[in-house]
């Protein structure tokens, strides 16, 4: 069991049925029988996947009448975005070099990759 906060965020973000749920409730608070509507499977499923949301810090939930409600917490995914960032420039010069070294051999490859006509 990941023992820290990044870890734990992303292994919660790794399965696309909980990303799933966390872009439902990028739009507001939702009830855990909404929230379960479009998925085919069972309600103690879903409640699964809103436990490991919940131990993850990513959603939190109260109960307001019969209702349990969840909301997103981005407080987790602050610390995804920093951790990204803090690689972002060197994506960024491997991806510059790359369109550099692209640009400079599509001359080569239009001579070289041409068919020449009228040979067989």
């Amino acid at each position: 069991m990941p023992s820290d906060q990044l870890s734990t965020t992303f292994a919660a973000l790794a399965d696309p049925t909980r990303r799933a749920i966390l872009a439902r409730l990028a739009s507001g608070e939702r009830s855990v029988t909404e929230l379960a509507e479009p998925f085919d499977m069972s309600l103690p499923a879903v409640s699964k996947h809103l436990r490991v949301l919940e131990h993850a810090g990513l959603i939190a939930r109260r109960p307001e009448a019969q209702w349990r409600l969840c909301s997103i917490d981005a407080g987790p995914l602050k610390e995804v975005s920093d951790w990204a960032l803090h690689y972002r420039h060197l994506w960024e010069a491997r991806l510059d070099r790359l369109g550099t070294y692209l640009k400079k051999i599509a001359p080569k490859e239009k001579r070289n990759g041409r068919r020449q006509r009228g040979k067989s």
